[in-house]
């Protein structure tokens, strides 16, 4: 009987189907494509416009490497290193000043920074070069002596301007980085009988830096190119040997092109710096540091290199 039983199998035996591939269709960003062409061709416009346009590009580069340029960029770098220097000092000062108990230091340093960041640059320099008018002469006792247009020199004027109206900016920078510390940090270091002095230059302002320091960055680009606002108190520098070239050659407008590119280079290379010196800070409070920028070209160019070496 069990001979005769059909052994063929149904389809009930079947084993049943897998599951189906599933095929991922990317989505296509048709947006991203029309404002790709668009901004190409808007800047293929600018670039055509600026080729066609009655500009002796030739002057550019025969005047790029002057020694009055280079002397410009020389006065340029010295003039942001100093004013830097002195904002970064009185920022600190006034700051401190700020967040004191004392209603008088914190009223003083409150007044500096309300009239310094309210009136512009241009007229600070201005009246720090015209203040003859109101002293005639500055007299130190013993130590100096002599008439207030000998004693405020361009290059003394524009260090004043600049480095006295930064500081105004710098403190509540500095102010953000000390409220940004915890004050258990501060009751801690006097529990353990260390000053106030030692606890802001021990504990409190290395750990406020972290919040410092970016913004200071971005202050010390930014006074780069503030400084071409000192060729109007007759200080010579970038902008102002830039000018001088231009009105000699005929070639005004190319001269500014040409300092506008000097400026991009400066610019830049501090903003290299300023990356590096953020990352330095970030060490304490990143669990992984953001790559470098050599680091990332080695990342994108792994892939290549290894699928040249299997080809070979």
């Amino acid at each position: 009987m069990t001979a005769d039983i059909d052994k063929t199998a149904g389809p009930q035996d079947t084993p049943p189907a897998g599951p189906e591939a599933i095929k991922a269709v990317p989505v296509r960003h048709y947006g991203r494509y029309v404002s790709a062409v668009i901004a190409i061709a808007v800047l293929v416009a600018i670039i055509y416009a600026f080729g066609q346009g009655k500009i002796n590009w030739n002057a550019v580069p025969d005047y790029f490497f002057d020694h009055r340029i280079l002397k410009g960029v020389g006065q340029t770098m010295l003039l942001t290193l100093v004013s830097m220097v002195i904002g970064i000092a009185g920022g600190i000062l006034l700051a401190v000043m700020r967040l004191s108990k004392n209603p008088v230091t914190s009223s003083i340093a409150w007044f500096y920074i309300w009239f310094f960041r309210g009136t512009p640059v241009l007229v600070q320099l201005f009246v720090w070069f015209n203040l003859g008018l109101v002293f005639e002469y500055i007299n130190l006792g013993p130590i100096y002596k002599n008439y207030w247009s000998d004693f405020m020199t361009p290059f003394l004027t524009a260090l004043l301007g600049l480095g006295l109206n930064e500081a105004a900016y710098m403190a509540e920078i500095c102010r953000a980085g000390l409220l940004s510390v915890d004050e258990g940090q501060t009751e801690a270091s006097h529990a353990l009988g260390m000053s106030h002095g030692k606890t802001l230059r021990r504990i409190v302002i290395p750990q406020a830096m972290r919040v410092i320091v970016p913004p200071t960055g971005n202050e010390v680009i930014n006074m780069l190119k503030t400084t071409s606002l000192v060729s109007a108190v007759q200080y010579y520098e970038l902008l102002r040997y830039a000018q001088d070239i231009g009105q000699t050659s005929g070639a005004p407008v190319e001269m500014l092109f040409l300092a506008a590119a000097w400026y991009l280079i400066l610019t830049s290379v501090l903003s290299v710096g300023q990356y590096y010196i953020e990352r330095y800070y970030a060490r304490g409070s990143s669990r992984s540091l953001p790559p470098t920028p050599w680091q990332r070209i080695r990342t994108n160019l792994a892939p290549v290199f290894s699928r040249k070496g299997a080809t070979a």
